[in-house]
């Protein structure tokens, strides 16, 4: 099982779909790793830059794996990645993200790749998160951050996925805004709009887990088999 998850914006929800579909492939009894190639917003520690995101998939990996092979290009400041790279004097090379993934890809039966940002991130300066989605070969999950806005997000990102070449595997709603109006109304929009399955819808949550937002999801069905 291998899947790419981007999403509709920054801070939509995407780690937290990462996680609830590692956990979801562990409970199949297959070996899981999750990848979060690009990561921009760090902490200096003594082991070096970390990023929170990237530490919560580290710690669903299953068998366990360094931090550098589930996130390859941390830098500290929380900007586009391909400005925190030009800051920290430095270029992200797809190639390099290409030969990590592939590692993965040849020791665990499952890898959830999880996108920066949005599906149009800049990676450097001439490719982006696309670029990289195409390069790894992978089909794509899209989170959609439920808030103001968001059907207008959301159709321009599967326009762009579908245009990209890329299989779509479906959509899965966080609902990021507790109070937002005609949530309902606006999911039954998209479903109406997006031709890929909704894969889940996930509340709010005080305290999520792995486990609890596993609970909200459900594999796509035309990758069960890969």
């Amino acid at each position: 099982m291998r899947y790419f998850i981007t999403g509709t914006d920054t801070d939509c929800g995407k780690t937290l779909v990462t996680l609830g579909f590692m956990q979801l492939c562990q409970e199949r009894g297959l070996t899981t790793a999750g990848m979060k190639p690009v990561a921009a917003g760090a902490l200096r520690t003594r082991e070096g830059l970390l990023n929170s995101d990237a530490l919560a998939i580290q710690e669903q990996c299953c068998p366990s794996l360094d931090y550098a092979a589930v996130n390859p290009y941390c830098f500290e400041p929380g900007v586009a990645p391909h400005l925190a790279a030009a800051m920290a004097g430095t270029r992200i090379d797809l190639s390099v993200l290409e030969k990590r993934y592939q590692a993965l890809a040849q020791s665990h039966q499952a890898v959830v790749v999880e996108g920066a940002g949005g599906w149009k991130v800049p990676l450097n300066e001439d490719q982006d998160s696309a670029d990289l989605c195409r390069r790894l070969g992978l089909p794509v999950v899209l989170v959609v951050g439920l808030r103001l806005g968001c059907i207008n997000h959301s159709l321009l990102s599967v326009e762009s996925i579908q245009a990209s070449g890329v299989t779509l595997l479906g959509w899965v709603a966080n609902h990021i805004d507790a109070n937002m109006a005609l949530a309902e109304d606006n999911i039954q929009t998209l479903k109406g709009r997006i031709k890929a399955p909704l894969l889940g819808r996930i509340p709010r949550l005080d305290n999520p887990t792995a486990a609890t937002v596993s609970t909200y999801l459900s594999l796509p069905v035309a990758a069960t088999e890969c």
